[in-house]
């Protein structure tokens, strides 16, 4: 909770400085494109921040967004699927990615940096070669959905536009937050996913099977990464299958680690996963508000991921010194 409060504490003062600096930021229209980007992020951090709590790391998600942002518009526009065959298609195969990812680093015992890298690299290859490097667009298809993802939470129900709402996207960000933090900390999965992340060989002694939770976390997190492709083809109406979803593997990673997930397992929340993910898309708006090249953004999410790790890494040395006078005292 301490952590979680820091860093919301954090986005606070980012937000305020860059109020301060250009009021343009408080405008509706701005602060509505970053709720929904921030929810975008969001989306894909809890994934990833499953298989951090693991101890592991997953590179594809970049490469997934990409696959299933150009998969979905490919079987709708050519194949002339129906959408409702289509999305539970491609999320289907963005599990299947995720259990794949989790068979090859549990039952083959392969490095979790080296199996996603692979998959980050035959991924994005995979789709570059189904749609030859064409740009996918959905063209007049799928507009009801289409509508869903573009338009606000009041709007939506009303039909009335509002000079300030809430995007559906980050509505639908927050109802998954709370069905993984419910998941995290209210089932024994959830239990055992952390107990796995601390000490793994003491898991295994307990008797929890350790290849399940970690298949499980790589699944959930191939699946959450192909939704949020199909949220963001939706919201931009097109995909260019050499850049699309490229290095958000990094913004997920990011989210997580500011929202407090030890890159060493074992620790994390899910709100301070969405803090975290909301610190960062506030960054990047930052950046072009107050008029910093665009061309420092992963400089600048390079720097904050290191501060993020070095901060992690100088609490846990504090409470392990806090703990190890606490059992002399008591002895």
């Amino acid at each position: 909770m301490k952590k979680n409060l820091g860093i919301f504490l954090i986005l606070m003062v980012i937000c305020a400085i860059t109020a301060y600096l250009d009021p343009k930021f408080l405008g509706a229209y701005n602060l509505q494109n970053t709720i929904r980007w921030s929810g975008i992020y969001g989306i894909m951090a809890i994934g990833v921040s499953l298989v951090i709590i693991t101890g592991g790391i997953d590179m594809t998600i970049g490469s997934v967004i990409g696959l299933i942002g150009c998969l979905l518009p490919f079987l709708l526009t050519k194949y002339g699927w129906h959408l409702r065959y289509a999305i539970p298609t491609v999320l289907a195969i963005s599990a299947v990615i995720g259990l794949v990812n989790g068979l090859l680093v549990t039952k083959l015992r392969l490095q979790p940096f080296v199996v996603t890298l692979c998959g980050w690299l035959f991924y994005r290859g995979i789709v570059r070669y189904i749609a030859g490097d064409a740009t996918q667009g959905f063209g007049t298809t799928c507009q009801p959905m289409k509508n869903f993802l573009k338009k606000n939470f009041l709007e939506y129900f009303t039909g009335v536009p509002h000079s300030f709402d809430i995007p559906m996207v980050f509505i639908l960000m927050l109802i998954i937050a709370a069905i993984f933090a419910f998941f995290l900390n209210r089932t024994i999965w959830g239990r055992y996913l952390l107990a796995l992340g601390r000490n793994e060989q003491a898991a295994k002694f307990s008797g929890i099977r350790t290849d399940r939770i970690i298949i499980l976390a790589y699944t959930l997190s191939g699946l959450l990464a192909g939704l949020t492709g199909i949220i963001l083809v939706a919201n931009v109406n097109s995909a260019d299958p050499s850049g699309f979803g490229l290095g958000y593997e990094m913004y997920a990673i990011a989210g997580a680690v500011l929202g407090g997930c030890s890159l060493k397992g074992g620790e994390g929340s899910i709100l301070g996963v969405v803090i975290g993910s909301a610190l960062l898309r506030v960054l990047y708006n930052s950046i072009n508000i107050l008029g910093i090249p665009t061309q420092l953004e992963f400089a600048v999410i390079g720097i904050v991921i290191l501060i993020g790790v070095m901060a992690d890494e100088v609490v846990r040395r504090i409470a392990a010194k806090r703990a190890a006078l606490a059992r002399i005292k008591a002895a």
